[in-house]
């Protein structure tokens, strides 16, 4: 039996990671790591260890003592700052990851170096703007025009993110996070107003295995910050759309050449409906990758099966579960997944062939 050890395991990324592997047919012993020993109540694993912070100077000691005293043989970084370090220290790990190439990891969590990245070669049109005095605040506004987006240059989650409309509030915006201590670099980007878009995909030695796009249709609670968009969706559906495959694809060999493992890219459309990648979430999955797991494509599965240098049935590159399948979640909600032909139906249609939770 295999025996992988999930770190950040008790948010619901992790916990969506676990319940992908617990879906296979294949059992495996999972040890999960995290922070918080609240959110150890939640994933369905075998061990569950309090951890340090990851920003801890014995952190990737502790790492291998849990790796030596469970037997793990294969470690998944879920959250992006424990990708980040886990990637750095790899080397000193006494068991095997999985992860793109040190500097791809460190250009997808860097959105400025991302984003010089795609204007050099022609996927963005505008440029980002760092924002760092008055002067750069009158340089994004002569070359991006009001509204613009504004955004931490780090972070997941939409960190420090809003639209702004004036120079003033562009100011303001960062003078708020500064007086909270907040010492982000704040970049300022294009407005794109068109649908927003999630590409996942998982990639060996250069080739893409396998990869589904999706659309964000609704947010867990929007009202709670000025943008209306918390990048973690209540309602989201699979797309099939040329384009978003390709311009994600494109994004992603821009940073690596031949890119191995998982990359999650996020697009969102311009005014006039061309998807636009806006960040690259590397290593680690979505939030939501349970959803084309139950939709018929196990993809953490896959990647674990790639990790430790197995086989795998062959995958359709794009478009790997049907479009219109719609994953429908919230606090304290039971997570539902409907076809496009069942919305509205109460209750759903006898004989559906989209699994239920």
């Amino acid at each position: 039996m295999k025996r992988i050890l999930i770190t950040g395991v008790g948010g619901p990324a992790g916990v969506n990671f676990v319940n992908s592997l617990r879906a296979a047919e294949e059992k495996v012993h999972i040890v999960g790591t995290d922070i918080d020993s609240y959110h150890l109540e939640w994933p369905d694993i075998d061990r569950k260890i309090l951890a340090p912070p990851c920003g801890d100077p014995s952190y990737i000691d502790f790492l291998n003592q849990t790796i030596e005293s469970e037997g793990v043989e294969f470690v998944h970084p879920q959250p992006d700052v424990e990708v980040r370090v886990i990637s750095e220290n790899r080397e000193r790990l006494k068991a095997a990851t999985f992860l793109p190439a040190k500097e791809a990891l460190r250009v997808c969590q860097d959105k400025t170096a991302s984003a010089r990245v795609w204007h050099e070669k022609g996927i963005h049109s505008r440029p980002t703007v760092v924002l760092e005095t008055e002067s750069d605040l009158a340089r994004a506004e002569r070359e991006l025009g009001y509204p613009y987006w504004i955004r931490a240059g780090r972070g997941a989650g939409g960190t420090g993110s809003t639209p702004v409309r004036s120079r003033d509030m562009a100011a303001h915006w960062i003078a708020y996070w500064r007086a909270w201590g907040r010492a982000w670099t704040f970049i300022a980007q294009e407005f794109l107003p068109g649908r927003d878009l999630a590409f996942q995909s998982l990639w060996k030695s250069g080739r893409l295995v396998v990869s589904q796009a999706r659309e964000r249709l609704e947010y867990i609670y929007p009202h709670l910050v000025p943008s209306g968009v918390t990048g973690t969706p209540s309602v989201a559906v699979t797309v099939h759309r040329d384009d978003v495959n390709a311009a994600a694809t494109r994004a992603i060999l821009a940073i690596d050449p031949k890119p191995e493992g998982i990359f999650c890219v996020d697009l969102k459309e311009n005014a006039g409906g061309v998807p636009v990648p806006t960040e690259i979430n590397a290593g680690r999955f979505f939030t939501t990758s349970y959803f084309f797991t139950r939709a018929g494509v196990n993809m953490p599965y896959y990647y674990m099966k790639l990790g430790y240098g197995e086989g795998i049935p062959p995958l359709p590159q794009y478009n790997s579960v049907p479009a219109g399948v719609h994953w429908i979640r919230h606090m304290d909600c039971p997570t539902v997944m409907r076809n496009e032909n069942e919305l509205g139906h109460w209750p759903p249609k006898v004989g559906s062939d989209a699994p239920r939770q």
